[in-house]
């Protein structure tokens, strides 16, 4: 069994985590705040005070945290942290699930690179059910044989592991798969809204088309939490925002507007001044019932 770290203990990071621990894998732990370890003390996992004990303890590392200055701090370190940089040994494999920069990504690779310890970007798809059954979509970036050295470990974490390419692949096709959900987030809200003030019942509505080729995980998963009215967070506004931004100023490096991208994080900037940025994304609907004095619940 391998000897594994992790650091940050999210909605995303601690299910993941926990898969670690169930394959049977030593784990170390460590979280900006404390008390979100708990739970995975309780269930075996060793919580250390720093991101450097995680490197000392561990021979493979995972990340999971909000943003690119995280993971840098995380890293690099700070005033108030121990960086994972100064724990970690030749021949080392880091594995970055944060979606980030993918040139951020790839500056940490160079210098990780110095140390002579590898990195893998590989940022997730499939929200806190998909962490929790271990059934996630892992996009990597990075070396071919280090990602094959990893790859039991993750797939302990995941049923779609994908290597995109190099350094940064993973990241980029982490925004090309948040560019498609967003949209499709939206298109499902403004079906739900049209079927609404036609006085259709959404839930009807949900069933017919869900098996044809409008059907998707936005429809299967976000479709019934919206018509009860359920707007907690698989996936949280403020973070789906992130990303999109992330995307957004990746396509602007190469010349290209994203424009319904564009267009549907103004509409979440709508939901979340409604809801706040921990809402779930399916509050995206929000938005346009705002717009068209709609509410949008199944009749039944």
């Amino acid at each position: 069994m391998a000897k594994c770290g992790f650091i940050g203990m999210g909605i995303m990071g601690e299910p993941m985590a926990r898969n670690l621990l169930k394959a049977g894998h030593d784990l170390v732990i460590w979280n900006r705040s404390a008390a979100k370890t708990n739970a995975l003390a309780d269930e075996g996992a060793i919580v250390v005070g720093s991101p450097k004990e995680v490197g000392e303890n561990s021979d493979y590392v995972f990340i999971c945290v909000t943003n690119s200055g995280d993971v840098v701090d995380v890293i690099n370190g700070s005033e108030q942290i121990q960086g994972l940089s100064k724990g970690l040994r030749p021949g080392m494999i880091v594995v970055d699930h944060s979606t980030i920069s993918p040139d951020v990504t790839r500056e940490i690779y160079a210098d990780l690179s110095d140390l002579q310890v590898s990195l893998i970007d590989a940022p997730v798809s499939g929200g806190d059910k998909g962490a929790i059954a271990g059934t996630l979509s892992i996009m990597c970036g990075g070396e071919h044989d280090s990602l094959q050295e990893v790859m039991p470990l993750l797939e302990s974490m995941g049923k779609q592991i994908t290597h995109c390419g190099p350094s940064g692949a993973g990241q980029t096709v982490k925004l090309c798969n948040q560019i498609a959900v967003c949209i499709n987030n939206f298109a499902l809200a403004e079906a739900l809204v049209f079927c609404t003030l036609n006085q259709v019942d959404p839930a009807i509505m949900l069933e017919a088309i869900s098996a044809g080729a409008a059907g998707s995980w936005q429809i299967s998963n976000l479709g019934p939490q919206i018509i009860q009215r359920d707007f907690s967070p698989g996936f949280k506004v403020g973070l789906q925002r992130k990303d999109l931004h992330l995307a957004i100023d990746a396509a602007d490096s190469v010349n290209m507007p994203l424009l319904g991208t564009t267009l549907v994080d103004r509409m979440f900037a709508v939901a979340e001044g409604i809801h706040g940025s921990d809402a779930g994304t399916q509050a995206l609907v929000t938005a346009l019932e705002q717009l068209t004095n709609a509410e949008v619940k199944s009749s039944s």
